[in-house]
């Protein structure tokens, strides 16, 4: 797995956590202000990093090593960011886009297990 491809599984996985968020959203309300409203607060990269410290626990070696190589992508991060949040939020995608490309039963435990603090 080189940079490149971690990347890509970023990209994949901020696609795939927003679309995830967006499911659970559209059941709740039909006014699309508070369906932003809500979307926006959990695909934010401070809720992002949140998840991948709860998840922490539950992932395999293997997966971690994906973290920890996500975290450190060399990704250009705005000055008015939180880096280190950023960091967490890239390592969080890269898994999601990782299991949703290799291993979807496993992304479905995991989605699952979110669900759980998604407080809706």
């Amino acid at each position: 797995m080189d940079e490149m491809n971690l990347r890509n599984y970023s990209y994949i996985g901020d696609a795939v956590w927003e679309l995830f968020i967006r499911e659970k959203t559209v059941k709740l309300t039909d006014n699309a202000k508070k369906l932003h409203q809500i979307t926006t607060s959990k695909v934010k990269m401070g809720y992002q990093a949140e998840l991948l410290h709860f998840l922490e626990d539950f992932l395999t070696d293997e997966e971690k090593e994906i973290a920890r190589r996500g975290r450190n992508l060399n990704i250009p991060v705005a000055r008015r960011q939180n880096q280190g949040e950023y960091r967490q939020a890239t390592a969080f995608e890269t898994l999601i886009g990782w299991w949703y490309l290799n291993d979807k039963n496993r992304l479905d435990y995991i989605l699952k297990l979110t669900e759980r603090d998604l407080n809706f």
